[in-house]
């Protein structure tokens, strides 16, 4: 696993599966709490996450992007934690997990089970001691959120950037027309550097060269 620490309180944890692409989950060290932005392909990859964080005994608060299975298997090893996400996405992993755990189970990484969300929200969530602020942004998926951390101006976006620089739009399980509107949303946004589920880190330039490839 690579560590790549982004600023000062925002790292990134990049896993790379057998069959060659990367997974991203994210760690903002916060003032009142830890934010864990995706949990991954199960409990080693939050372990790594825990020996980061060591003797830090902040609560930590665990948000799931989406719902689609390489960004929640982990959610079982933070049971004790809270974890967000939004109401479509609670209700999308109870729906998906016994088909989704079947077919790619390959993929994981030591132990998973269900574990759901058990704070949800529908527009918008907010933690002003940390200054941490949760968005939904359909695109990629209808469940999808976005997470801005307004002191560093970083921004998590889940799969609403393409999984590589090449390949740079998403694919689309939602609407067209939501995901340009959730663009349009982003480019209003106070932020510099966009992290997502598979890609690189980016700048906020990106929005405009997606803007211009789907609009």
């Amino acid at each position: 696993m690579k560590i790549e620490k982004i600023k000062n309180r925002n790292v990134m944890f990049t896993t790379r599966t057998t069959s060659g692409w990367d997974l991203n989950v994210q760690l903002i060290l916060g003032d009142k709490y830890n934010y864990i932005i995706d949990t991954g392909l199960g409990s080693l990859t939050v372990a790594a996450i825990k020996e980061y964080i060591g003797h830090d005994t902040k609560p930590i608060i665990v948000i799931n992007t989406h719902y689609h299975w390489d960004h929640i298997w982990g959610n079982s090893s933070l049971h004790d934690c809270m974890i967000i996400s939004h109401k479509l996405c609670r209700e999308m992993i109870e729906q998906n997990w016994e088909t989704t755990f079947q077919k790619y189970n390959k993929y994981l990484e030591g132990e998973a089970e269900m574990h759901l969300p058990n704070l949800t929200f529908e527009q918008e969530l907010y933690f002003p001691e940390d200054k941490i602020r949760l968005i939904y942004t359909p695109g990629h998926t209808v469940d999808s959120i976005s997470i801005i951390d307004e002191v560093e101006k970083v921004i998590n976006v889940g799969d609403n950037i393409g999984d590589s620089v090449d390949e740079i739009v998403p694919s689309l399980y939602g609407e067209k027309e939501d995901y340009i509107s959730t663009l349009l949303k982003y480019r209003e946004m106070d932020f510099d550097t966009c992290i997502s589920g598979h890609n690189i880190v980016l700048d906020k330039p990106v929005i405009d060269r997606i803007l211009s490839i789907v609009s």
